[in-house]
């Protein structure tokens, strides 16, 4: 919530002349809706940038928490995976109801045997841990999606996501993801004007330590905003693929572009399929009709390993129903992302469907990127202290505002008042501004409908606060 210094006074200064301000409405637009969505939505802001610093530390605090069941001691021998899949089954006393198998990817790792199961919730299997070299059973988790998700890491995915409301929760999510962006360009347009007409740039560049009190706070929320602001354009974009409404318009625009992300046809009579590349994240997953013969899974993993999918991080899904194919795609997310995958008859043995991530349409794989980016897997500990770092910078920047709120409010008032920036601003711009502004209010609520009416409703709120002060102002 970027100030210039000009707006730090209690008290609004008198009007300028009406052609003044005619020439200057844009910059103070610009301040009160930085100022109105930064106080009414920054809570939400601050609840996803602690949850998603939060979940850029998940690939550590996993390894930590569930050493016991993801890491095994390296031997030089190996077991068939039928005979991984054996001991799984012969721990859970069934062997039916086998939903994927991902064999360990490096020396140490375990092997993950997931199981559909009664009981478990949308989206969740069963995660029987096995050392490969020995067939010990290394322990058994409810996991979730088609991430795998542990425990932990489903449950700071869910504060982020949803503060574990479900879907009504989403919309909490939606708003800080659609805000985000509009909050933090009306800032950079505010940061613009600043720096063209300071003397000492360098301060908008970095605090200076010598400024205390309220010029002080500026300082800081001005120059941690100018540095993490394309991370929290960035967040906001990929963010808002997550959401309810919002989400969906970006779903109809790619594919009314043909953007899609194709996904491998297991049908046997070649139907068409598409991808969603949140399914890492969100993923619902369908359980197999009966029991699939684990040998089977190591003739699929050599053909596999003879054509695209040859990253180590694999899995491997039996047919859910018959009639259809086994499927085995790579889960590498890390830079360079591979994401092939191979249909294969599990009768034949033949290669009836593949995709190679390599082919797929420059906007799939820029989906991709972004939300591996976003999700902090793409280029590893790199990738995730830089989301650390952003996340922090965010709500950082909320708490400063709402401390530059409190210093800048009436004096002789113990409460907290909304102090906006100077009122009347469209009244006083010319008709081609309000025009634009309109227009672009229009569009910006059908694309982001939760700004939408939250606009409105901000519109409704300062237009109440307006008129209580009018006739406030008369009574006195």
């Amino acid at each position: 919530m970027t100030l210039t210094s000009s707006e730090s006074a209690p008290h609004s200064p008198p009007s300028p002349p009406a052609t003044s301000r005619r020439r200057g409405w844009f910059v103070p637009l610009l301040l009160r809706l930085h100022f109105y969505a930064g106080i009414l939505v920054g809570p939400f802001i601050l609840i996803a940038a602690v949850s998603g610093a939060l979940y850029a530390l998940t690939p550590q605090l996993e390894q930590a928490v569930y050493a016991e069941q993801l890491r095994a001691p390296d031997t030089q021998t190996s077991l068939t995976l039928a005979e991984q899949i054996e001991a799984a089954a012969d721990y859970r006393g069934d062997p039916s109801g086998l939903l994927a198998v991902r064999p360990a990817p490096e020396p140490g790792d375990t092997t993950r045997i997931m199981y559909a199961e009664d009981g478990l919730g949308p989206s969740e299997s069963r995660a029987v841990f096995v050392d490969p070299g020995t067939g010990e059973i290394r322990g058994d988790l409810v996991v979730y999606g088609t991430s795998g998700a542990t425990p932990l890491r489903t449950w700071i995915s869910n504060l982020h996501r949803n503060l574990h409301l479900g879907d009504a929760g989403r919309l909490y999510s939606e708003l800080a993801a659609s805000w985000l962006g509009i909050v933090v360009v009306a800032g950079l347009g505010l940061w613009i004007v600043r720096i063209r007409k300071s003397r000492v740039k360098r301060d908008l560049l970095r605090p200076n330590l010598a400024h205390k009190g309220y010029r002080g706070m500026l300082g800081w929320h001005t120059s941690i905003g100018i540095w993490v602001i394309l991370g929290a354009l960035f967040l906001s974009a990929t963010g808002i693929t997550w959401s309810q409404y919002a989400g969906n318009n970006v779903s109809s625009l790619r594919a009314a572009l043909d953007w899609g992300t194709p996904s491998i046809d297991t049908s046997l009579d070649g139907g068409t399929a598409s991808a969603d590349e949140h399914a890492g994240h969100n993923g619902a997953m369908t359980a197999p009709t009966g029991a699939a013969n684990p040998a089977t899974f190591d003739a699929i993993l050599a053909i596999a390993q003879e054509e695209n999918v040859n990253t180590g991080q694999v899995e491997i899904r039996p047919p859910t129903e018959p009639g259809t194919a086994w499927a085995i795609r790579e889960i590498k997310s890390s830079f360079p992302t591979e994401g092939d995958s191979l249909a294969i008859n599990g009768i034949t043995m033949q290669v009836v469907d593949r995709i190679d991530f390599a082919d797929l349409p420059l906007a799939a794989k820029l989906a991709s990127w972004g939300i591996n980016l976003h999700m902090g897997v793409m280029f590893g500990l790199v990738n995730q202290l830089v989301l650390f770092v952003v996340a922090v910078g965010l709500a950082a920047m909320v708490v400063l505002g709402y401390l530059l709120w409190w210093k800048r409010r009436p004096p002789r008032v113990t409460g907290p008042v909304v102090g906006p920036p100077p009122r009347r601003v469209l009244p006083t711009a010319p008709w081609w501004g309000i025009g634009a502004v309109g227009v672009a209010a229009v569009l910006i609520g059908f694309w982001l409908p939760l700004v939408g009416w939250t606009l409105l409703g901000f519109v409704i709120l300062d237009t109440v606060i307006g008129v209580t002060r009018s006739r406030g102002t008369k009574g006195g």
